[in-house]
């Protein structure tokens, strides 16, 4: 069984290793993976060894919780929502105690009952709004584990105890010449800006989803399903594929289908980022989430809820979401040896503290001790590398830009070598005439007589020629029609004779082709193009340039690749002198011709024995074994399923200018998880030994445990704030 499970109770990534932890230790788990950023879990299990409700209970048991109940994804936000507005409750009334007890401690500490009004505000600052770290802390010491509660519980723990006793029984340490200090503010203090830390990530962290909630939001809820030609309404997810819907004027198309009957202007802005509306009539294809504009359409449902287009684009980027990237791993091992550290040196330094001789020893070791529990909490740590994978995905979905998982994002920073499929990545993949050139027989509605007499041939290219020239509302009429397999075709239209196809049909008829349309022809022939040739009543009125146009954006985005430094290569299943002609236009100086699936393959093999980390760009099935090979696969969005399956970058919009953005997404991703990690480790490298008290024999300096706390929830949230740079 494979499964995403929500997880409730985590605070930090130290959490999630704890909670990956037992559940990778588990009997029957073949994989866990925790994420802390979107609080799941990517489960695998035999359910035959242990069922769900077991590992239920066994995580339960360190103090963490799994939602097992099948949730929409509005009830699960819902959930989330409820849990922030919870924490920003808890930091608020925290706060509103906090803050008299510290304007106490620090400057009315000689106010009558100073102590045991700053004891009796700050119990609920640390076991009613602060509880769960007490009892996190109480779970994981159980079975002998450690996280960022276990710090937090005992740094202000210890803090609170020692303040309460020298509150209620001050006497004791008078009576050894010791002056009986309290520390509720620090206690209070830290409690206070931990949680207001923890708020602020919550709320950064929501932020990082809203690519995700606003695609969610073109989820249309309901669907008029046509039964008997009356529209009756039914939710989304019970349509049933065959079943055809009414899609009224400006309505969202529920599911992906194909037209029937209708004609209608559709947004699709939402799949391909274009502005502009895209006609739809019989036979055209339409997307769940797209917005239709004035007319009304029928249309057959091809995929269900959960296999349209925009739902794949939904769940790929939470999976992508969920993912960690390697480097996330370090951080996670790192995370899990921290804790138990960062104890083993507060023990340290109250220990050399409280032997060192110095005034009031012990007393300075214990605020030593509690200063490098509160400043070590591991949170900027933890977010360094989800927090910016999260808003990477995000921006990427904006942009159209689907990113599998984290380690594509890593990938894409050490791309130096890019193959690119020729068909339908670099040109359109669809034949068009693209060049006319009319003899002086030609006459005003010739190219309506020819879309009519290609209109009834089954050739692949007479679409190409019925789309070019625009039949009129009454087509004309055509007679006697005839086709020769792999020649032409003939007929009377409007009593007139028209044949079209190659020379030699029109030839073998009693056509005669003038030697300048020949030279044009062989121009063409010259470029990878096919040529067909057409007459009226036995005398040349035009020679047609059939290809595969470049796509509009494929020559600017050349350029924008080769000013990243990184190496071109074409391939293509197609003749040579197409390919290329198709490399020379658009400034690709590699390519090779007429490569079967196996070929490119071997071709993506022999660039990476020379040592170049390739990513390869294609389209259809027969590029699916080239893309599996590539170090990052990229697939267009309009290619195939199985190309998308496989590749790790799928660009919606099938714009090669979205490479370019992609690459420079990764590299900016990853720029930013390697600022966030050495702030991260810098922070802790530098402020444990000052919080232990290492300036003290120099400058008399030793931190404060409460200036600790704040500078604990500052690192977490610049961490987060560093993250969502991203967005921009």
């Amino acid at each position: 069984m494979q499964k995403e499970i929500p997880i409730s109770g985590m605070s930090c990534s130290a959490c999630a290793v704890a909670v990956e932890k037992t559940l990778t230790s588990a009997q029957g788990v073949k994989a866990a993976r925790v994420n802390y950023a979107n609080h799941t879990a990517q489960l695998e299990w035999d359910e035959d060894i242990v069922p769900l409700e077991s590992l239920k209970k066994q995580v339960q048991e360190t103090g963490y919780d799994l939602i097992l109940e099948d949730m929409a994804e509005e009830d699960l936000e819902e959930i989330q929502v409820k849990a922030y507005k919870t924490l920003k409750k808890k930091t608020l009334y925290a706060g509103i105690l906090a803050f008299p007890v510290f304007v106490i401690g620090m400057f009315w500490m000689d106010m009558p009952y100073a102590d045991p009004i700053m004891w009796a505000l700050t119990t609920p600052v640390l076991f009613v709004f602060g509880r769960q770290f007490y009892t996190q802390a109480f779970k994981l010491a159980k079975k002998l584990q450690s996280n960022m509660d276990t710090l937090v519980a005992l740094s202000t723990g210890i803090a609170y105890l020692y303040s309460t006793f020298n509150t209620f029984f001050p006497q004791f340490l008078l009576e050894r010449g010791l002056e009986p200090h309290v520390y509720f503010e620090a206690a209070a203090v830290i409690v206070f800006f931990i949680l207001l830390g923890k708020t602020l990530e919550s709320g950064a962290k929501a932020g990082t989803g809203a690519a995700l909630k606003k695609l969610m939001g073109l989820q249309e809820k309901e669907v008029l399903i046509l039964v008997e030609d009356k529209p009756i309404a039914k939710a989304t997810h019970e349509a049933q594929k065959g079943e055809l819907m009414l899609i009224k004027p400006g309505q969202k198309i529920p599911l992906d289908g194909i037209v029937i009957e209708g004609d209608s202007y559709v947004n699709e802005s939402m799949l391909s980022g274009e502005p502009i509306p895209v006609l739809k009539s019989k036979d055209s294809q339409v997307f769940a989430g797209t917005i239709n504009q004035k007319g009304s359409l029928k249309v057959f449902i091809e995929k269900e809820s959960g296999d349209t287009l925009l739902s794949q684009i939904i769940e790929r980027v939470k999976k992508a979401q969920g993912s960690k990237a390697p480097i996330q791993k370090l951080v996670d091992q790192v995370s899990a040896i921290f804790v138990p550290v960062v104890l083993g040196i507060s023990i340290v330094a109250f220990l050399v503290w409280g032997f060192s001789g110095v005034e009031e020893a012990w007393l300075r070791g214990m605020l030593a001790m509690i200063t490098v529990l509160v400043i070590a909490c591991p949170c900027a740590l933890g977010l360094a590398t989800p927090t910016a994978i999260m808003a990477a995905m995000g921006k990427g979905a904006e942009m159209g830009i689907l990113i599998k998982d984290a380690e594509s994002l890593e990938k894409g920073k050490k791309i130096d070598t890019l193959v690119l499929d020729k068909t339908g990545t670099i040109t359109e993949g669809k034949p068009k005439v693209t060049d006319v050139i009319k003899t002086d027989s030609w006459q005003t509605g010739d190219g309506e007589a020819l879309a009519a007499l290609e209109s009834r041939s089954e050739h692949p290219l007479a679409r190409a020629v019925v789309e070019y020239f625009d039949l009129l509302e009454k087509a004309p009429v055509v007679q006697n029609f005839q086709s020769q397999t792999g020649k032409g075709v003939s007929a009377e239209v409007e009593g007139k004779l028209f044949q079209i196809g190659n020379m030699k049909f029109l030839e073998a008829s009693g056509v005669t082709i003038p030697n300048q349309y020949v030279e044009k022809a062989e121009a063409f022939l010259k470029e990878g193009a096919i040529v067909v040739f057409a007459s009226k009543d036995k005398d040349l009125i035009a020679i047609l340039k059939i290809a595969d146009p470049l796509k509009t954006t494929s020559k600017e985005a050349i350029k924008k690749l080769k000013a990243l430094e990184i190496e071109l290569h074409m391939l293509t299943g197609d003749q040579e002198l197409t390919a290329a002609w198709v490399a020379k236009e658009v400034g690709i100086e590699h390519f090779q011709s007429e490569a079967l699936p196996q070929g490119k393959a071997d071709y993506i093999l022999s660039l990476q024995s020379a040592g170049k980390t390739v990513a390869m760009v294609g389209d259809g099935i027969n590029d699916s074994e080239a893309l599996t090979l590539a170090d990052l696969s990229i697939a267009m969005g309009e290619g195939t399923d199985i190309a998308m399956d496989v590749a790790e970058i799928t660009l919606v919009k099938s714009d090669l200018t979205q490479i370019p953005k992609a690459l420079s997404l990764t590299r900016k991703t990853v720029k930013i998880i390697r600022q966030n990690l050495f702030w991260a480790f810098i922070y802790n490298v530098m402020g444990i030994p000052i919080a232990a008290g290492i300036l003290y024999p120099i400058s008399g300096f030793l931190l404060n445990p409460m200036l600790a706390g704040a500078a604990m929830a500052l690192s977490s949230v610049s961490v987060v704030t560093n993250s969502l740079r991203l967005r921009r």
